[in-house]
């Protein structure tokens, strides 16, 4: 576990349709790492990062968990972990998100890594943002690198997805470099997978100045690609589903399965 209040990770995203037609895009994202019970000692990491308030790069609380300045991060995250039999003791809780970018910003993923007094990871979230201004949560306990996990799928994220199948989930941290996968599975197999690979940096004004000149466009551009790719498959013939009612139901239990080898080699595939 890192000692910094935050820090930044840079790296790239990737996505590939399979079924009914096969396409595949990528792109380059930056992100941000953040201690929940830390956010004032992050807040004065550099100039050009403040936290619940605007400037270059800024994280705002209400962005994510609850979203209420009523129920803090913390007591959001510990009753997500405890439906997965997770107990923190009363460790760190990193939050590895998309913060906003000149004032804006869309988090389709965030990953929260919940850590017990040891500094061992003891649990993961994977807080899942839709177009629609509606979230879910999907909770797994830590499990090794390499090993997997699936929970049923229990949120609309897309219109060319129905709301079944699964999701299985494949993630490794290992000091300075992160991974994940996440497939979309039904009874056939996979009909979408999409991984991250990024690397950590320090939180400096150099290291976001440099993220800036790169992507300028970093914080809206998020929500313009989600749209041109939806755009692109709709002109491909994507089947369109109807947003339904989000269900009552806002985490879903995300259970191991057994360590393979396939897990490792996929993450290294994409790395």
């Amino acid at each position: 576990m890192n000692g910094s209040p935050a820090r930044l990770w840079f790296g790239r995203t990737t996505h590939t349709r399979i079924k009914p037609f096969r396409r595949s895009f990528r792109h380059q994202i930056a992100m941000l790492e953040i201690d929940i019970d830390r956010l004032e000692e992050a807040d004065g990491l550099s100039h050009l990062f403040s936290v619940e308030q605007g400037n270059v790069i800024s994280f705002r609380s209400t962005d994510h968990g609850a979203r209420s300045a009523s129920v803090p991060l913390r007591l959001w995250a510990e009753a997500r972990y405890a439906e997965a039999g997770v107990r923190l003791e009363g460790g760190a809780i990193r939050l590895v998100t998309f913060p906003r970018v000149l004032g804006y910003g869309f988090a389709p993923i965030s990953l929260w890594f919940g850590y017990g007094p040891d500094g061992q990871c003891r649990g993961v979230i994977y807080e899942v943002h839709n177009t629609f201004g509606e979230t879910h949560s999907y909770v797994s306990a830590f499990y090794p690198a390499g090993q997997r996990a699936v929970g049923d799928k229990d949120f609309h994220v897309s219109p060319f997805w129905s709301v079944d199948g699964q999701y299985r989930f494949t993630l490794r941290q290992r000091g300075d470099a992160l991974a994940l996968i996440v497939e979309n599975l039904e009874a056939g197999g996979p009909l979408h997978v999409a991984s991250l690979n990024v690397r950590a940096q320090t939180l400096t004004n150099g290291a976001i100045a440099r993220w800036v000149v790169a992507m300028p466009f970093s914080g809206i551009g998020v929500m313009i690609a989600i749209y041109w790719q939806a755009l692109r498959l709709w002109l491909k013939g994507a089947r369109y589903h109807a947003k339904p009612e989000q269900r009552a139901r806002r985490t879903t239990l995300a259970r191991p399965i057994e360590n393979s080898a396939d897990a490792q080699d996929d993450l290294r595939k994409r790395a």
